[in-house]
């Protein structure tokens, strides 16, 4: 399944240096305002231990991870909903995408201009999710007009609902809160969802830092206290140490993470996070012919997760054969998990659990 998260932020914090870590795309990462103005889409692997674990035992002929898809959008500044800067094509960019991840500088150094003048995180947060909530606050107006007209006739239950619903949303974005702030009720989530509101996806935080700002850096610290007040993950890391590392060779970069007594790079814990932000979770089919980490909703059920590999799959599905990850690994394969009592026989009720071995029955 293709899910995006969006890297936003203020010009110049380092969002396409991150980007062109994560990626290896070497697009522009100038020191200038707007460089971005398109969006660039990268496509990067979800690190995961656990597919060596599986071709270390089933020794397949090739290894298919799960990925993340990025989208690199151009820095927004105070005015965009206004159509300031590159406002409007940022917010028609960052619409379309599930996820946020803002990123925050979190470092000093006088050779790289900021758009504000000074470092300043808390303030740099803000102004996005003020320009945000403002062009929220734009499409939720337009939807009250509409949907009032269509309540006051009584003949739209759902029009009386969304009017409702809109109203809580109206007030939050008035106190400057973005609507993921307001608790829904399960059946108001599909009202919701067709405005397709910016505020509403879910975000996390990644504070880039200098080489020796992991530490004892105040801007971080002040960072994690607002997220933890905002419920969002903060990830640090330094963009152009990553970026250098994304340049090395394996060896390399395992002998420049054990210098900085590092396990394993920034970007490893990113993207993990931005596939816990979108709500993802792994399966894994193992064969001979390859083993393959398939993504899913967190709570999808065993037709659902077939589904992601043909819809044949899901229209005919009759069972899915059933290995726990680690009865796999502890059973070295199938066959020893099966002698051993624990493959299961599961229906089509069944919530596939993350990093269970599946191999579907079907019958269309």
């Amino acid at each position: 399944m293709s899910l995006q998260c969006g890297i936003v932020g203020l010009p110049n914090v380092g969002k396409s240096t991150l980007f062109n870590a994560l990626t290896r795309a070497g697009i522009a990462a100038e020191n200038y305002p707007f460089c971005t103005i398109e969006p660039n889409v990268g496509v990067v692997e979800l690190p995961d231990p656990r597919l060596g674990q599986l071709a270390a035992i089933v020794a397949p002929e090739r290894i298919v991870p799960a990925i993340v898809e990025f989208v690199d959008i151009a820095g927004l500044v105070a005015g965009a909903s206004q159509g300031e800067g590159l406002g409007n094509q940022f917010l028609a960019h960052i619409r379309e995408t599930d996820a946020i991840v803002n990123v925050v500088r979190c470092f000093e150094d006088d050779n790289v201009i900021h758009v504000a003048g000074r470092v300043d995180p808390i303030s740099d947060i803000e102004v996005i999710q003020t320009e945000l909530c403002l062009a929220d606050m734009a499409t939720v107006e337009k939807a009250l007009n509409r949907h009032t007209k269509a309540a006051k006739s009584g003949n739209d239950k759902d029009a009386a609902r969304l009017v409702a619903l809109l109203t809580r949303i109206r007030t939050a974005l008035n106190q400057g809160l973005p609507a993921r702030s307001v608790d829904l009720a399960k059946e108001e989530q599909p009202l919701l969802k067709p405005l397709c509101l910016i505020t509403a996806k879910p975000t996390m935080f990644v504070a880039n830092v200098g080489e020796d700002g992991f530490r004892n850096n105040p801007f971080l610290e002040r960072l994690n206290e607002y997220a933890a007040s905002q419920n969002a993950p903060v990830v640090a890391i330094c963009a152009k140490m990553e970026a250098e590392m994304a340049e090395m060779s394996d060896a390399d970069r395992q002998l420049f993470l054990a210098e900085m007594g590092q396990s394993e790079p920034g970007l490893a814990r990113l993207i993990r996070g931005a596939f816990k932000l979108l709500g993802l979770q792994t399966y894994f089919t193992a064969g001979v012919k390859e083993v393959r980490a398939w993504t899913i909703p967190i709570g999808a059920t065993a037709p659902q997760a077939a589904g992601v590999i043909h819809g044949d799959f899901e229209r005919g599905f009759i069972r899915a054969q059933t290995i726990a990850f680690d009865d796999f690994i502890a059973c070295q394969g199938e066959q020893g998990a099966r002698d051993a009592g624990k493959m299961r026989a599961e229906g089509k009720d069944y919530r596939v659990k993350d990093g269970d071995v599946l191999n579907f029955l079907f019958n269309v």
